[in-house]
């Protein structure tokens, strides 16, 4: 498997965000050189997460003059992370905990029209929502608050019903979903201070981006139909990605006694795994993210922690140098089968489901409990330190984790 020595020589358009305490695999970053060999590809930056994945690597953003490449997105599509931070919280303690594996198990849909719902989230996003018959008043009154984005047309996803039941759900692999707070803070601008409830979302997609990319495949699409036929597709793929974190969020806020607006203090909602049209260096090129977080300038970011660890707000510098992109987190070091088997002999059950800063796991795959242990990924403190070094954004805040839910 081996370990990538930073001092290498890369191709001039390809570049790592390393440091020499980050561990990273030569394995992901001969996936990066081998996308970044593609036809037409003017710019590769591998980030500081940077790891193997199935073809082409995670933690990773490529511009291409003409080509898009949906295989570079891959099966989540969407997939992002949603933070808010509030004023003050109205439950702590056992009862918060109680009251977030309530609002998990909730079945807020009980009463809508599955296809109609799918639907609604796919054309519109989470603003979608406020128009279903049968949404409860609550989430419909939030769904009306959110941004307005330009109609999609799912019309190429088959029975959309199917999929009702993942709205609002977190999902496999890393994703999750988190109570918190926010603990050092560096930037005062940002206007979240020390102690804030903080509440971060984790997930995309879900089967709808499955099935997306099984449409799809591995293609270059060269021409401009081919490109807008594409995108058209997956602006839907977005909006529903978007509702669904929509709606875990509002599950937590509600668990919190934080859901009325005028009591957030910071909101914002990033991908990290789309495609679009932008300007680098002052060249027309299509950016792919793959397990990466925006971070243009002036823009505030989210670096992921893992179960237990923090979480980092960062502003971002704009710097074309990286595509204007940051680690979206960690990044594995371990397979999830070693890591389940290593660290099933390391841990008993019941400590796994406590951190070492005295939070609770919430996970109904006990498998994953392990699978997702923060010992099979890189220091969050590390890939963060690796990002400001490089210039690729300024710190903010961290956000503390106290209750990490997966289900």
């Amino acid at each position: 498997m081996g370990t990538f020595q930073p001092q290498h020589d890369l191709p001039d358009h390809v570049s790592v965000l390393s440091t020499p305490r980050l561990w990273l695999e030569t394995e992901a970053v001969a996936q990066l050189l081998q996308v970044a060999a593609r036809p037409g590809c003017t710019q590769a930056v591998g980030l500081p997460d940077l790891h193997p994945g199935r073809g082409v690597p995670i933690g990773a953003a490529f511009a291409f003059e003409d080509s898009i490449f949906p295989q570079l997105i891959g099966g989540d599509a969407g997939c992002g992370v949603r933070l808010t931070v509030a004023r003050r919280a109205k439950y702590t303690g056992d009862a918060l905990l109680r009251r977030v594996d309530n609002a998990m198990a909730d079945d807020l849909f009980a009463a809508v029209d599955p296809e109609a719902l799918v639907v609604a989230a796919c054309r519109f996003g989470a603003r979608g929502l406020a128009f279903v018959d049968g949404v409860p008043d609550p989430l419909r009154d939030l769904a009306g608050l959110e941004p307005v984005h330009a109609p999609a047309d799912p019309a190429w996803l088959e029975d959309p019903g199917l999929f009702a039941r993942q709205l609002g759900t977190t999902g496999g692999g890393n994703h999750f979903a988190e109570v918190g707070h926010i603990g050092a803070v560096a930037e005062k601008a940002a206007g979240v201070s020390r102690g804030m409830p903080s509440v971060i979302v984790h997930s995309g997609s879900r089967g709808v981006g499955g099935v997306f990319a099984r449409r799809w495949g591995d293609v270059a699409l060269d021409d401009e139909d081919a490109r807008g036929a594409y995108l058209s597709a997956l602006r839907s793929v977005l909006h529903f990605a978007e509702a669904n974190r929509f709606v875990l969020r509002v599950r937590l806020l509600h668990a919190v006694g934080a859901t009325r607006p005028n009591r957030w203090a910071l909101d914002l909602d990033v991908h990290h795994n789309t495609v679009r049209e932008t300007t680098v260096r002052g060249r027309p090129v299509w950016l792919h993210q793959k397990g990466a977080a925006p971070a243009e300038q002036g823009a505030l970011t989210v670096v992921l922690g893992t179960r237990g660890t923090p979480s980092s707000i960062l502003r971002g510098t704009g710097n074309d140098a990286h595509l204007c992109c940051v680690a979206h987190g960690a990044g594995r070091k371990l397979g999830r089968h070693d890591a389940h088997n290593k660290m099933r002999h390391k841990y008993t059950r019941k400590s796994v489901r406590r951190t070492a800063t005295g939070g609770h796991v919430l996970y109904a795959d006990e498998r994953m409990l392990f699978e997702e242990h923060p010992d099979a990924y890189k220091d969050i403190g590390d890939v963060v330190d690796a990002l400001v070094h490089h210039r690729a954004a300024t710190r903010v805040a961290e956000h503390l984790p106290l209750i990490t839910v997966k289900q």
